[in-house]
């Protein structure tokens, strides 16, 4: 295996929340609809607005890297939903499996052979491939985090679940 292929593997790890992190997926399944639109005590957010962003930031990425053209939200409020936004079970699963393709289809850029991880992206040249992964990666994580703790504070924990 040579550099570009370990870099490709660990990549691809990183964004499915294997080895240190969590991952997403498994932090939001089985989650009870009748808790989607609750707020724990002094958290802003409920856990669909958590997803959301999570799922928006993703897609903001992903979007960076395909698309020379594209245009981000507006920083902060175009990556959350509104304060008084709430979900339905339907509208849940939409962000997750949201969430599921578009990371399905940032993994399968990182595994492209044709694709330059580490050079400049030409509509970018002060980022690279392997970066945005890298910050999508992080933040996914670091939400991901929160949503678990979450879980636990509110009790959302399928009974007998290991976390």
């Amino acid at each position: 295996m040579d550099h570009t292929d370990a870099l490709r593997e660990q990549l691809t790890r990183l964004l499915r929340g294997q080895d240190a992190h969590m991952d997403f997926l498994d932090a939001v399944a089985d989650f009870p609809d009748d808790a989607l639109n609750q707020r724990a005590p002094n958290v802003d957010s409920t856990p669909w607005h958590l997803a959301e962003h999570v799922r928006i930031t993703q897609w903001d990425i992903l979007e960076y890297i395909r698309d020379p053209s594209h245009v981000s939200p507006d920083w902060p409020t175009g990556y959350w939903p509104s304060p008084d936004a709430t979900a339905t079970p339907e509208t849940f699963a939409a962000t997750i499996d949201s969430f599921a393709r578009d990371r399905e289809a940032l993994l399968a850029i990182v595994r492209d052979p044709t694709v330059d991880l580490l050079g400049p992206m030409p509509h970018a040249p002060r980022h690279s491939v392997a970066r945005e992964v890298r910050v999508v990666a992080d933040h996914t994580a670091y939400h991901t985090g929160e949503f678990a703790i979450l879980r636990q504070v509110m009790g959302t924990w399928p009974a007998g679940r290991e976390h």
